[in-house]
């Protein structure tokens, strides 16, 4: 597929409520921010497919925080891929741009040619949500499995939210009109809040009796669910990124008999909160011997972020505890 020119959806997430089957979501697209993450590093293609995925994830799970908070989601694994950590700002002001930055680890060595998902052994996946200072940090966690990122978000929100949860994601390169290769991403996000929030007696139908959305809805509620998971199915992978079908119209498209409504789209970028500052705060805690540890041959003390992959060069004398005295 060729790309050529910027789209007024892009890097976007606009959320949308059903109003018949009294079910929420959002429909997501990413190309400049996903572009900003990945082009930060040389990762071989099963790495940058679950950085893309993760993002992905983020942006449509991040659209729900609240102003200034921010979300982080985590994989941490014993296979190839060791990490992958992904931050979303919330705006800290109404109409603007949230921030999304995104890496990942892993073992050069151990990646294979098997899938993205086979890349992750033992580990879990994590959601964390910080409200700003003065609060305590939420997190819940859930074991990786149903091979997929997106199949371990919708456990998590079915185990540790009780809301069943149903992401449809598309990602990859494309071509633009000059010959060059971008990232573009889409995704839909639907979420019901049940009016009961049933326990499997004998554990969840998902792999290791993991809870999953269907376990989540009876009633009314379960043939809601199921239809408009039929309509999700019926998604084309081109509609969720391609140029020709904006959000709106893949909503009317998809659930035009459901009544949906649209709220502001939330513009999402690139963007990384390092600086100077928060490094020497981060080597604030070394002694003056530790950082004689840390100088290089040329006399200075160095970083560099892992998310955006700023430099920062620093005099050794101006670093570490007995500086900040």
């Amino acid at each position: 597929m060729t790309i050529g020119t910027k789209l007024a959806w892009d890097d976007t997430v606009l959320p949308f409520q059903l109003d018949l089957p009294d079910i929420r979501g959002r429909v997501a697209r990413l190309d400049g921010v996903l572009n900003g993450v990945l082009s930060q590093h040389d990762y071989p293609e099963p790495i940058e497919a679950l950085v893309a995925e993760m993002t992905l994830l983020t942006a449509l799970i991040g659209q729900t925080v609240k102003l200034r908070w921010k979300l982080s989601l985590q994989v941490q694994t014993r296979g190839a891929l060791r990490m992958i950590a992904t931050d979303y700002f919330a705006p800290s002001a109404e109409g603007e741009p949230a921030r999304i930055r995104a890496y990942a680890s892993f073992d050069r060595d151990q990646v294979s040619d098997a899938t993205a998902f086979d890349q992750l052994e033992e580990g879990y996946f994590a959601i964390l949500m910080d409200q700003g200072e003065g609060t305590t940090p939420y997190q819940g966690i859930t074991p990786l499995a149903g091979g997929s990122l997106a199949a371990c978000a919708e456990s998590y929100f079915a185990q540790s939210e009780q809301l069943p949860t149903r992401f449809a994601l598309n990602f990859g390169k494309v071509m633009n009109a000059d010959g060059s290769g971008e990232w573009r991403a889409g995704g839909i996000m639907i979420q019901t809040m049940p009016k009961a929030s049933p326990f499997a007696q004998g554990g969840g139908s998902g792999d290791g009796g993991l809870l999953k959305p269907e376990d989540l809805v009876q009633g009314d509620e379960q043939e809601n669910w199921r239809r408009v998971n039929f309509h999700v199915d019926t998604v084309d992978e081109l509609e969720l990124i391609g140029p020709d079908l904006p959000p709106t119209d893949l909503l009317v498209r998809l659930f035009h008999e459901e009544q949906p409504r649209v709220y502001d789209a939330q513009p999402v970028r690139f963007g990384c909160t390092c600086s100077e500052d928060k490094v020497r705060q981060s080597l604030s805690i070394y002694s003056a011997k530790d950082i004689e540890k840390m100088t290089t041959d040329d006399g200075r003390v160095t970083a560099d972020c892992q998310f955006c992959g700023a430099h920062y060069d620093m005099d050794p004398t101006s670093v570490g505890f007995e500086a900040n005295k």
